[in-house]
């Protein structure tokens, strides 16, 4: 029998993990001799609460049913980002509880948004655990849209599920099973990522953190200028291709694995995302190329492509601030940060394969005005889509929307002008990192928000992160009740 414990036990062990984690830092800490013991204390009080959490909560078998898989999604991302956020207090970084929270949360939901004004004379050991984060973080949110999503049948999730017959109850096994071979590929290209940023300028340290971040589509950089510190196109078509490997859904890698050679060229959410990067780069760079005089042709497809990619994908790394482009491009990016990457990755947004199935039932809806006696039957990727999963892809997007404008109007209230507030709420629930605008734009931070905005849009990354009703069904007594 599935009982609670089992969710307090895994958490538990994921803390001891968290904790060791954090002794990579400390050995940044050691080596560029800062005169810090922050990590090594963080990780001792994490060890030890994961120690007695997992004690506490020992038993003969661990079983998840529906209910306990519910509190595992929300209650294992918030310990994490809670003691998480432990370094970020001890540093000596005039950080309050509402700025470490924030950063950390922006880590492991692989946000982006920072709260560090001046990154470039961040002590390295911050720098390299923000990474770490979001490494995490995407690893995590892979498993979790693979394995344990698709089961609770979160806004359409139940569509990647790996085997027909998967079962609340095999959620343990089925886990642990697909991790490993999830944890391999991701290491494996986060390794190879970091290799071609060395080979192509980077020093060992900045290589290593941003290929984390990338792989990750996270966005955290070790400059205040992002990738565009480094001025390198190499270093930046490096960075387009990794990421694109990255919002690539991980369920193509285990069938590549698995002896389906053809899977990327035949995945429809796959197709789907390289047509959407193909034309937005081109919309934005013929839009440069008829406003912007200054910039060589050359330089115009260049920071098209890369700002277009890392937008789309919820990366956020930038090498321009695209608010001095013009009004176009901000109402352009702010579109794109609601597309997003594909399901199964570690992408951000509303996801590709939605926004595909609702054109599919609009232009079915269009073929029954014109033939109403006609059947048709709407499949995506060769599977029959039923009207009871149309339905909850329709309710998915509606809710998005919904809590949008909900954090946007909250948000506002706390004293943010417009822009800051609508691109606020659209880089939280859609984890993308950046804002619009002087305050939380390209070339901002958050920093300068009130203390309640940031607790506002942690709600929102987490929220967006967990695909909403993960989140919002512990919100409801009923839940509780059952």
């Amino acid at each position: 029998m599935a009982s609670n414990k089992t969710v307090f036990f895994i958490i538990g062990t994921l803390l001891i993990i968290l904790g060791l984690f954090m002794l990579i830092p400390y050995g940044v800490q050691t080596f560029y001799k800062e005169n810090s013991h922050s990590f090594l204390s963080s990780s001792f009080v994490t060890i030890l609460i994961g120690s007695l959490f997992v004690l506490a909560n020992i038993q003969k078998e661990y079983r998840l049913n529906l209910k306990q898989t519910f509190l595992f999604s929300t209650f294992a991302w918030l310990s994490i980002a809670i003691f998480g956020s432990i370094p970020f207090i001890l540093a000596n970084l005039d950080f309050s509880i509402s700025d470490a929270f924030f950063e950390s949360m922006s880590g492991i939901t692989t946000t982006g948004s920072t709260v560090i004004a001046n990154l470039d004379q961040t002590p390295k050991s911050i720098l390299m655990w923000r990474a770490i984060m979001q490494w995490l973080g995407g690893v995590g949110i892979i498993v979790m849209a693979i394995t344990v999503l698709p089961l609770l049948k979160v806004g359409g999730m139940q569509l990647f599920r790996i085997e027909s017959s998967d079962k609340p109850e095999k959620i343990l096994p089925r886990t642990i099973q697909i991790a490993s071979i999830i944890i391999s590929t991701y290491l494996v290209l986060t390794l190879s990522c970091a290799f071609f940023y060395k080979i192509s300028g980077m020093n060992f340290f900045d290589s290593i953190a941003h290929a984390m971040t990338t792989i990750a589509t996270g966005g955290f950089s070790t400059h205040n200028d992002s990738i565009g510190y480094f001025n390198n196109p190499k270093i930046e078509l490096i960075a387009i291709a990794f990421i694109i490997l990255g919002s690539i859904p991980f369920i193509a890698y285990l069938k590549f694995i698995k002896g389906n050679r053809k899977v990327f060229f035949q995945d429809v959410q796959i197709k789907g995302l390289i047509y959407l990067f193909l034309f937005s780069a081109i919309a934005m760079f013929v839009y440069l190329l008829f406003t912007n005089n200054n910039i060589l042709t050359i330089e115009k497809i260049r920071i098209a492509s890369f700002n277009v990619v890392s937008i789309l994908s919820g990366t956020g790394y930038v090498t321009n601030d695209f608010s001095l482009w013009g009004k176009f491009p901000l109402i352009f990016f702010l579109f794109l940060m609601f597309i997003g990457g594909c399901a199964g990755s570690t992408a951000c947004g509303i996801k590709i394969f939605r926004f595909q199935l609702l054109f599919l039932f609009l232009n079915n809806q269009i073929k029954k005005l014109i033939y109403p006696n006609s059947v048709f039957v709407l499949k995506y990727n060769n599977q029959k889509i039923t009207d009871n999963y149309m339905n909850s892809i329709i309710i998915f997007v509606f809710a998005y929307l919904f809590i949008f404008i909900l954090i946007a109007m909250l948000l506002s209230i706390t004293g943010l002008d417009f822009l800051s507030a609508i691109s606020g709420a659209a880089t939280s629930i859609s984890n993308v990192g950046p804002g619009l605008g002087e305050m939380i734009g390209p070339n901002g931070n958050f920093k300068a928000i009130p203390e309640v905005s940031k607790w506002i849009l942690s709600f929102g990354m987490l929220l967006g992160r967990l695909e909403l009703f993960a989140v919002l069904i512990l919100f409801f007594p009923s839940f509780w009740r059952n």
